[in-house]
C-alpha cells in the first residue's frame, strides 16, 4: 500500500473553522482526521501542504516510520505548527492503519481498557452568552440563566461541566479572555475584587443548581499572571470544584499555585510532545495533565500519558471541536489506564452534525466508542465542501 495524495479542506463552523485532512492510498483506502486552525495555528494547512511530498509513495500503515521522519525533517523548528501538522498526517495513517486490517484504531495500541468514556459538558455558557443566535438556542444573560441551563444539563445525564469565567457588564453576562487579546485587559492580565466577587456569583448559581454531587470544572486559561491564579484559587474553595484548570509557560509558578490551591489544578492542554510535558511532570505541577489529542497525535499522546502515568498522575484530553476529533479523542481515553474524564462541546452550529454521515452516540454522560475500523465514523466530505468558510 503506498500514499498517493494529501488533500486539506475547510468547513464554516460558524465562529471558527473546521480543517479536514484526506489521505489517499493506491489500494482505495481513505484516511481522515480532523484539526484546528482557528486558535493561534493560522496556516496549518498551508505547512500540511508542504509537508506532504515527503509522504507520496510511502507505506501508511508504517505510521511510527513515517511519523519518526517527519520530525526528522521538521527537527530545527520543532513543536508549534509543524507539530500540528505532524499530528494531523499521524491521525489520518491511523485511520487508514486501522481500515487496511479491518480493526478499529484502538485495536492497533492493544485494544480498549474502556468503551464508554465520561464526558464533561465543556464551555457551559461560555458560546450561548456571545453566540446564542448562530447556535439556535436560548441566550444566558444573566447568573439565573446559567442555573437554569446548569440544572437542564444535569437532568440530561451529564454529570460534570466546565465554566469559563463570564462577568457581569452593563445588564448581561460577557465573554472574558484578555489571555488570547479578544477582550480587554491585556497584556497586564490583573484581576480585580470585582472580577472575584462575579467568580463567586457565577460558581453559587451553578453549584445551588446542580446541587453537591455534580461536578464543576472552571477553566481560567491565560487570562492571569500568576498572582491572579493563586487569587482566583483562593476564591473557589467553597464551590468544591473538580478542577481549576490554568494556562501557564512556566511549571515552578503553577506548581507552587498547586501547592497553596483547595482544589485540583489541571494544565498543559496547550503543551506539544513529551520534551514540552517532562518539566511540568518534574514540577508535580498539575494533578490532572491535559493532552491535546489534536495537536500532538493519538500515538505521541499515549506516550505522553505513559510519562504522566509513572507519576501516578490520570490524563484528560483537550477536546473542543467537530466529531471527528470528538471520536480521535475517545479513542485515546479508551486506550490509556490512567484517564480521568473527556471533554466534549456539546453546544455548536446546528450544521455541525452534517459534517459526519452519523453523530458519535452519548448516553448517561458517557461517549461510546465506536467500533468499525479506524475511527469508525464516517465523514461526509460532500457537506464539509459545500460549507466553505466565509472568511
Amino acid at each position: 500500500m503506498k500514499i498517493l495524495a494529501l488533500e486539506t479542506m475547510q468547513a464554516d463552523a460558524g465562529w471558527r473553522i473546521f480543517s479536514f485532512l484526506k489521505i489517499t492510498t493506491d489500494q482505495g483506502i481513505d484516511g481522515w482526521s480532523e484539526f484546528s486552525e482557528s486558535f493561534g495555528s493560522a496556516g496549518l494547512s498551508d505547512v500540511i501542504r508542504a509537508i506532504s511530498p515527503a509522504l507520496i509513495g510511502r507505506d501508511p500503515r508504517a505510521f511510527e516510520q513515517v511519523i519518526s521522519h517527519l520530525h526528522v525533517l521538521t527537527r530545527q523548528s520543532r513543536g508549534g505548527i509543524n507539530q500540528q501538522a505532524i499530528a494531523a498526517i499521524e491521525n489520518a495513517l491511523l485511520d487508514i492503519a486501522g481500515k487496511a486490517v479491518g480493526i478499529p484504531v484502538y485495536q492497533l495500541f492493544g485494544g480498549p481498557v474502556r468503551q464508554r468514556i465520561p464526558v464533561y459538558w465543556s464551555h457551559f455558557g461560555t458560546y450561548r452568552v456571545r453566540s446564542a443566535a448562530m447556535m439556535g438556542v436560548p441566550p444566558i444573560h444573566n447568573y439565573a440563566d446559567l442555573g437554569r441551563h446548569a440544572e437542564e444539563v444535569r437532568k440530561l445525564g451529564f454529570h460534570s461541566l466546565k465554566t469559563n469565567i463570564m462577568p457581569v457588564a452593563g445588564d448581561t453576562l460577557a465573554p472574558f479572555v484578555p489571555g488570547f487579546g479578544r477582550t480587554p485587559g491585556w497584556p497586564e492580565l490583573n484581576w480585580d475584587n470585582a472580577m472575584l466577587r462575579g467568580v463567586q456569583d457565577q460558581l453559587s448559581a451553578i453549584r445551588s443548581a446542580v446541587g453537591p454531587d455534580m461536578g464543576i470544572h472552571l477553566d481560567i486559561n491565560f487570562n492571569f499572571k500568576t498572582e491572579g491564579f493563586k487569587r482566583i484559587a483562593d476564591t473557589v474553595a467553597p464551590f468544591d470544584l473538580t478542577w481549576l484548570e490554568i494556562d501557564t509557560h512556566d511549571p515552578q509558578s503553577l506548581a507552587w499555585i498547586r501547592s497553596k490551591a483547595p482544589c485540583p489544578i489541571a494544565s498543559c492542554e496547550t503543551l506539544h510532545g513529551r520534551r514540552e510535558f517532562r518539566p511540568y511532570l518534574e514540577a508535580y505541577a498539575c494533578d490532572v495533565p491535559i493532552i491535546d489529542v489534536i495537536w500532538n497525535g493519538l500515538a505521541e499522546s499515549v506516550k505522553i500519558a505513559s510519562m504522566a502515568d509513572t507519576y501516578e498522575l490520570n490524563v484528560a484530553p483537550h477536546n473542543f471541536y467537530g466529531h471527528l476529533c470528538s471520536t480521535i479523542s475517545a479513542h485515546f481515553c479508551a486506550i490509556v489506564p490512567n484517564f480521568r474524564v473527556m471533554e466534549i462541546d456539546i453546544d455548536s452550529v446546528p450544521w455541525r452534525d452534517e459534517f459526519v454521515m452519523a453523530p458519535p452516540t452519548i448516553e448517561n454522560g458517557e461517549f461510546v466508542v465506536p467500533t468499525g475500523p479506524g475511527w469508525g465514523i464516517e465523514v461526509n466530505e460532500t457537506a464539509i465542501r459545500k460549507r466553505k468558510p466565509t472568511n
